[in-house]
């Protein structure tokens, strides 16, 4: 008996003829292989669609359909996967040897067939296969590194929220649903009040903690799975509220200021509050088609800018022209 590889295949065997069909299967099996036995086409294609041998080993000359119509059946039944296919064959014509590789076929044998030839046959067909494994897995590593590259060219590295890039695509998928609904969106620009004095007061290590602590608030305010927050610079944060009017907009920042007010993150050195605090910009719209990302983002940014020029520590709604400060006291909610 020869040497057995050093992995054993399971190796469908597919023969009409019983006799020469039993002696393969009892070599193969000597050499410790687990073997899979078929009389005709039909049947060895449903073996190898149940089994997905390691091998297949593949009479030429059979009644009704031959092996090179069973080999294309067996590729048709696997377009992601490569099974090795083996020919049979008591013709060792040039042409059938094209004919069988054609087919799909990776090798032809000449019946009878040598044991010593079989074996070395077997040994190059299970090397070849551990290399597609091998390369398929690497296919699999380098799949995986690109999805994890991708996901992380959309993160903030600091505080894990969307970054700017990430955030801009967003912004235009939303505002492309909300037109095709002509539904309300609200997008909402916040800046870190005197975070410079933050930073000058306890250093930039701290003033990373503290970027990070206000992304999770902001994260977690976030309730709906359409609401979205992302660091669109510096200390500068972005929301996208899709299905958000213009009422819920200013309820949604009166209810983060008193989330950061209950936070309390210490400012050591703030002229508007003992703790950290945030200037918003809100703009809501229904948008129709000439509304742009740019025109938010750019109305949004104008309402930061009033929110800060009323003292900060507020919210300011570009279209209703009203901050949080004005809307709690005309409430008297606050």
């Amino acid at each position: 008996m020869l040497p057995s590889s050093h992995t054993q295949l399971t190796i469908l065997v597919v023969d009409d003829q019983n006799a020469a069909r039993v002696a393969l299967s009892a070599e193969l099996d000597q050499a410790g292989h687990r073997v899979i036995e078929a009389d005709s086409p039909d049947w060895a294609l449903e073996l190898f669609s149940r089994y997905r041998p390691d091998l297949v080993l593949l009479d030429v000359e059979m009644p009704g359909h031959d092996g090179f119509w069973t080999a294309r059946q067996m590729r048709a039944a696997e377009p992601g996967g490569w099974t090795p296919i083996i020919f049979l064959s008591k013709s060792g014509e040039d042409r059938a040897i094209w004919q069988g590789i054609e087919a799909g076929g990776d090798d032809y044998l000449v019946k009878p067939v040598s044991p010593v030839i079989l074996h070395a046959k077997l040994r190059a067909m299970q090397r070849l296969s551990q290399m597609r494994h091998r390369l398929v897995q690497l296919s699999d590593d380098l799949r995986a590194a690109n999805a994890q590259l991708q996901e992380l060219s959309h993160v903030d590295s600091l505080t894990g929220l969307m970054n700017r890039r990430a955030l801009d695509a967003r912004l235009q998928q939303e505002l492309d649903q909300a037109r095709r609904d002509g539904d309300a969106l609200t997008l909402v620009l916040c800046d870190v009040d005197h975070f410079k004095r933050y930073n000058d007061a306890r250093g930039h290590i701290e003033g990373d903690a503290c970027l990070r602590r206000v992304a999770q608030l902001l994260r977690e305010t976030c309730r709906r799975p359409s609401d979205c927050a992302g660091r669109y610079g510096g200390e500068e944060f972005a929301l996208i509220l899709p299905h958000t009017p213009r009422s819920g907009a200013m309820t949604y920042a009166r209810a983060l200021i008193r989330t950061m007010a209950l936070a309390h993150i210490p400012h050591p050195d703030s002229p508007v509050a003992a703790h950290i605090t945030l200037s918003g910009g809100i703009t809501t719209c229904t948008p129709d088609e000439s509304t742009t990302a740019e025109v938010l983002l750019m109305r949004a940014d104008d309402a930061l800018y009033n929110a800060k020029s009323y003292g900060r520590n507020r919210f300011f709604s570009y279209e209703m022209q009203m901050d949080t400060d004005e809307q709690r006291h005309i409430t008297g909610n606050g």
